[in-house]
């Protein structure tokens, strides 16, 4: 592997009733992952998308840290095949705690809890809290709404024009995977 090792959380869904062809995605981000050395860090989940991408990164021989708050430990049920699961406070401290170990961060498909994460992320990249790359993972079109409003924002002067680098937009893994390679620098 030519790139560093390097940690990445994904944001994702947990549920289970979404189109299967996002659950190929998640299982292709696992094993992009492990095969190109990188570590994944994400919600701590074994179901939805959260759980595909974790048994993928393990099967294909990765590396997973779940962060995950008590109160959802049993609710979301926790992958217990991760490297290792850090249980957390609340949703706050299990925000602070994937920034925290984390390289870069990099969106699938999601509701609100992935909307809001990779908001936040966002935010406290803009005002200058981290310079760690950001992706979204925009499959099929998933969040070109999202991208849309984004540019609503953008034109109205709530945020800078072209995201200002703040983020990138990928259609696929290895676009996603390849942009995070090459915005960090090289030891």
């Amino acid at each position: 592997m030519d790139n560093p090792s390097l940690t990445i959380c994904v944001f994702c869904s947990s549920s289970e009733g979404i189109d299967p062809a996002f659950f190929v995605l998640a299982e292709d981000l696992g094993r992009a992952l492990a095969e190109r050395g990188h570590q994944l860090v994400y919600g701590g989940a074994s179901v939805g998308l959260m759980g595909t991408l974790a048994r993928s990164v393990k099967r294909h021989g990765g590396h997973v840290v779940g962060v995950m708050p008590v109160a959802l430990e049993g609710r979301e049920i926790a992958f217990t095949g991760a490297d290792e699961l850090i249980v957390t406070k609340d949703l706050r401290d299990r925000k602070g705690m994937m920034e925290e170990r984390s390289d870069a961060f990099l969106t699938l498909p999601g509701g609100f809890g992935t909307l809001e994460e990779t908001i936040e992320i966002l935010t406290l990249k803009q005002i200058g809290l981290h310079h760690k790359p950001i992706v979204i993972l925009n499959a099929d079109g998933f969040y070109d709404p999202l991208l849309h409003l984004f540019g609503h924002i953008e034109r109205e002067g709530f945020a800078p024009l072209g995201g200002n680098g703040l983020y990138h937009v990928a259609a696929t893994v290895d676009d996603a995977l390849g942009h995070i390679e090459e915005s960090l620098p090289r030891d």
